[in-house]
């Protein structure tokens, strides 16, 4: 029979004689092999797991409402989970009785339940950005090329507490626990757009007051290096450093571009030859928890507001923001 090895009539096919086994070798070889044959490499698939479909399509109607972020009518709610609404309403009377949902007495629109509360409440309780965050930025970090790090506010400013490295070297000493300045990077200024003034502006000035005091130690440096020089040449180098500008014009110039753009960026400004982009990752109020900060060489970064870098980050950061229970605004609910 094709397909099946067969040994002559009255043969032990465990001990065949040498002239039975040559025969039997041969049919054996002339039998067709299965046409599809799994590598002996990689193991048969797992069977997709059962689930119960009911569930699964009166969840719909659980998403339709967390997505609207208001309460709906029941035709509003059917059409938004694709449904028809008398289809829908049996879902939402089980819902009902499990606390999932809740119909409003007077307006007859549903709403998430009480029991749905405690789960939401729950979920953020345990939610932990640091580790929902940690796995895109390895993704990003390979889709872009570019180093990319997870930084919170700390006690001293913006903290780096996870780093992805890229494959092109940056030449600037990064690692955990390095702290970024207010103005002069993109993780800074994302948190100083999105934190506000009462948490950022005391680092702001004393960072401002720093900076000050060490140009005067450069200027005196400078004077005794080059006592003979005339006056007039001693005010020039006091210029060229120019000084930071007050918050009031931080806050109306770069952080009002941050807020509007949803990102920060900076060029070269600590270091030089290096850029970087930041995007914040925000929980269920909208307060900013982190950002993820890409930072590569200048030559070879795109700090462009529409570019597929920031692209890249705007998309992971509202991946991560959606983890955490935040969500857009929704638009004004008809009157």
């Amino acid at each position: 029979m094709p397909g099946f090895c067969t040994a002559p009539i009255g043969t032990n096919r465990r001990h065949r004689p040498n002239g039975l086994g040559t025969a039997a070798r041969t049919i054996c070889s002339q039998a067709p092999l299965p046409r599809h044959r799994p590598p002996v490499t990689q193991p048969p698939p797992s069977p997709a797991q059962r689930g119960i479909q009911s569930i699964e399509v009166g969840g719909q109607l659980l998403r339709a409402l967390a997505h609207a972020g208001r309460p709906l009518p029941l035709k509003d709610l059917a059409a938004a989970a694709g449904m028809a609404a008398a289809k829908a309403h049996p879902y939402l009377v089980s819902f009902g009785k499990i606390g999932l949902v809740e119909q409003d007495r007077s307006s007859g629109r549903y709403g998430l339940g009480p029991l749905a509360l405690q789960l939401g409440l729950m979920s953020l309780q345990q939610a932990d950005p640091v580790r929902i965050a940690t796995p895109l930025i390895e993704d990003l970090a390979a889709a872009s090329g570019h180093t990319v790090a997870i930084a919170v506010w700390g006690t001293h400013g913006p903290t780096i507490v996870r780093l992805a490295e890229s494959p092109a070297a940056v030449h600037v000493n990064m690692r955990h626990g390095t702290v970024f300045s207010i103005t002069g990077t993109a993780s800074g200024q994302l948190f100083a757009a999105y934190l506000g003034e009462a948490s950022v502006r005391p680092l702001y000035e004393a960072e401002r007051q720093a900076e000050r005091q060490a140009e005067r130690q450069s200027e005196r440096q400078s004077e005794r290096q080059a006592a003979r020089r005339s006056e007039r040449q001693s005010e020039r180098r006091s210029a060229v450093a120019p000084d930071r500008p007050g918050w009031a014009q931080f806050d109306a110039t770069t952080l009002t571009e941050v807020r509007a753009q949803g990102l920060a960026r900076a060029d070269g400004g600590v270091v030089a030859g290096v850029s970087a982009l930041a995007a914040p990752v925000l929980d269920h109020s909208g307060q900013i928890v982190l950002s993820l900060t890409a930072i590569g060489p200048s030559a070879a970064f795109d700090t462009r507001w529409d570019g597929p870098l920031a692209a890249l980050l705007r998309q992971a950061a509202q991946a991560a923001s959606a983890r955490l229970g935040w969500q857009p605004a929704s638009p004004p609910a008809p009157s």
